[in-house]
């Protein structure tokens, strides 16, 4: 019998570095979202989840955008995120930023116990087990902290990259190792940010591989900076990118290329 179940309606949260520096993981969410059944929505009063100031201890701005997250995505029956660290801030703190707010404390819960990282969602919640994807190379993949130690993600890209054809994953040594960005660890501390992952960028030359990818673009545009300063010609991406078979467009830091003559 056909399946007459309504399609599970999606609110993309699109996270700031996506939306800044690679709109083409945003675009690779929704493909895969679509393609597994979903119909996907982007809701335009979407901000930043509030992580920066919740690091930075600033709480009061922190609950300010939790409080217009919240808002802007009631509604939907799940709502997704291409970042561990972004899903992390939403399924994790914002309940217990919220939780002495009465008008809000139930409102924080109920978004949290419908977010997921993408994918996550896309094995856990929806079963799929193969993209359809085919991408020619040997990756490597980094296990970003907030996705593996807040949400458990570290089998479920791997299930579905198994499934690519063309694809050889070489694992990384220290997979599981912060890469040094850690939001404003970053900045705080820079030089020990700097030779973590100058150790991260080490291992990750060790496996060979052409292809490094994670699921957080704080991490990928740190390791891919690094490797650029290096000279490595090891190319960044993010896994949607791979799993959608969108991979028409530079690695993360390589520039666009202009069709002007």
């Amino acid at each position: 019998m056909a399946d007459t179940r309504p399609a599970p309606r999606v609110g993309l949260f699109v996270t700031c570095l996506v939306d800044v520096y690679r709109p083409t993981v945003g675009f690779a969410a929704v493909k895969l979202l679509e393609d597994a059944g979903c119909t996907v929505e982007v809701p335009a009063a979407q901000t930043c989840c509030g992580q920066p100031a919740f690091n930075a201890g600033d709480r009061a701005t922190a609950r300010d955008l939790a409080r217009n997250t919240i808002a802007a995505f009631e509604g939907f029956d799940h709502v997704v995120v291409p970042s561990g660290s972004c899903a992390g801030q939403i399924r994790k703190h914002y309940p217990e930023l919220l939780a002495d707010d009465p008008a809000w404390a139930a409102r924080a819960q109920h978004l949290s116990a419908r977010t997921y990282e993408l994918v996550s969602f896309l094995t856990d919640v929806l079963g799929v087990t193969d993209t359809g994807a085919r991408y020619d190379g040997t990756i490597t993949y980094h296990d970003s902290c907030s996705g593996l130690r807040e949400l458990g993600v570290k089998e479920q890209p791997r299930r579905l990259l198994a499934k690519v054809e063309g694809l050889t994953l070489n694992e990384l040594p220290g997979a599981e190792v912060c890469c040094g960005f850690g939001g404003t660890f970053c900045v705080k501390y820079p030089d020990i940010s700097n030779r973590m992952v100058e150790a991260k960028t080490a291992d990750i030359a060790g496996t060979k591989a052409d292809t490094l990818l994670a699921g957080d673009m704080g991490c990928l545009l740190n390791m891919a900076g690094k490797l650029k300063r290096e000279g490595s010609a090891v190319r960044v991406r993010h896994v949607a990118e791979v799993l959608a078979g969108v991979t028409d467009t530079p690695p993360i830091g390589e520039p666009i290329k202009s069709g002007r003559a």
